[in-house]
């Protein structure tokens, strides 16, 4: 090795908790020298050195400097920090440092389960994964995109790709929003191999996006004989995919859903977003017709200011009233709001439980007309009185027995 070479990865900021920030020095001779400055070292200094030994010894490192700061990561972390500063320094690709148990076997997702809340979390900030799932959303997705600085996109997609191996988000669905082009197909080699459930395509504007991005999972899939294929959730955010959205819908059987994403596409169409949202209301209908008409469902986008709840459920309640059936959330405080929001109120819940009686009993006497008094119900609306009851079920706004009662 003619020069020494040195590079770091990681946090090490006023207020970091929950990260480290690791330097590798290359050396030409003198074996391995650690320096390790650890808020938990009385308890986990040993292990730490442990674990890089580790990684020394998997990547046959022979001589080098390594030193360590540590705010309390866990161990996925700092192997996610130690190989990211690696691979910085070398400059052909090397093989993923990937120790450890694989989190026990995720149970794939329904296409159609619910999707009311989604909760971003930055794919570059550790501290905010492990406890995601107790605010329970119904999705949690680790950001690779406009959460991340481009200069940490690779650091931020390894410790993505460990943190889906190591932490099991369960009840949620675990989602990774990719970057755009080819850059998010080079996401997709890390992360479809550990069990997610459902990626986001930013800013997909035709079908033939979409169709790139399926066309890497069927081939990641294939080489790693993977079961599991996740669903995919474009994100519409230009006006080109606005007047594009039932093409990209129907790209493959893989999407389940579209959503909308207005910070862009305001900006895409020369106009200032606005809580009202008069500006968008073309796009997002454009947007629920296209996702109804390709049957999957319709996202709705974030609600931008955190500390406004009365403005975030008036929100929720208007994107309910034009089809969508779920909303992006950024804080969890957002989360039950939206939860609650999209779930059938009592009028709904009444007036869809006489459709179903009246369903049911049409069934039993063979008719294909379901009549509620004089009144002749059209099968869509059967459809979604029985999707509204199903809510009401699992969600506890009603016993399963409601009908004896009836």
């Amino acid at each position: 090795m003619a020069e020494k070479l040195i590079a770091s990865a990681g946090n090490n900021i006023e207020g970091t908790r929950s990260d480290c920030f690791i330097t590798i020095e290359l050396m030409q001779s003198g074996g391995i020298k650690l320096n390790i400055s650890s808020k938990v070292a009385s308890l986990f200094e040993n292990s730490i050195k442990s674990q890089i030994l580790d990684f020394c010894k998997f990547y046959k490192i022979k001589s080098a400097n390594i030193s360590i700061d540590d705010f309390g990561a866990l161990p996925f972390t700092i192997s996610a920090r130690l190989e990211a500063a690696y691979r910085k320094i070398m400059h052909d690709p090397i093989e993923a440092y990937l120790p450890g148990p694989n989190l026990p076997k995720i149970i794939a997702t329904d296409k159609n389960r619910l999707r009311r809340s989604r909760l971003y979390l930055p794919g570059n900030e550790p501290k905010f994964f492990p406890n995601a799932s107790l605010h329970k959303p119904d999705g949690i997705i680790l950001d690779l995109e406009d959460s991340v600085h481009p200069a940490n996109k690779e650091s931020a997609r390894i410790l993505v790709r460990n943190a889906l191996r190591f932490l099991d988000f369960s009840p949620s669905e675990r989602m990774v929003r990719i970057n755009q082009g080819e850059l998010g197909l080079e996401d997709l080699e890390q992360i479809i191999p550990q069990n997610v459930n459902l990626i986001l395509i930013p800013k997909c504007e035709s079908g033939e996006d979409l169709k790139l991005v399926a066309a890497k999972i069927d081939s990641i899939c294939e080489d790693k004989k993977l079961k599991h294929k996740p669903w995919l959730m474009p994100i519409i955010e230009s006006a080109q995919g606005i007047e594009n959205a039932y093409e990209i819908a129907t790209a493959s059987n893989l999407v389940c859903a579209l959503a909308i994403g207005l910070e862009d596409y305001t900006a895409d169409i020369g106009v200032e977003r606005t809580k009202e949202g008069n500006e968008s209301l073309y796009a997002r209908l454009a947007l629920v017709n296209a996702a109804k008409a390709a049957r999957v469902q319709a996202i709705d986008t974030v609600f931008s200011d955190v500390n406004d709840m009365d403005g975030l459920q008036k929100s929720v309640f208007e994107a309910k009233s034009i089809g969508f059936e779920g909303k992006g959330c950024i804080h969890p405080r957002q989360i039950p709001i939206v939860n609650r929001a999209f779930l059938p109120n009592e009028k709904e819940i009444e007036k869809a439980k006489q459709i179903a009686i009246a369903f049911e009993a049409a069934e039993k006497k063979g008719l294909g007309v379901v009549a509620l008094g004089s009144k002749m119900i059209d099968p869509p609306v059967v459809k979604r009185a029985l999707k509204i009851v199903k809510l009401a079920e699992e969600n506890q706004l009603i016993e399963k027995s409601w009908r004896n009662e009836s």
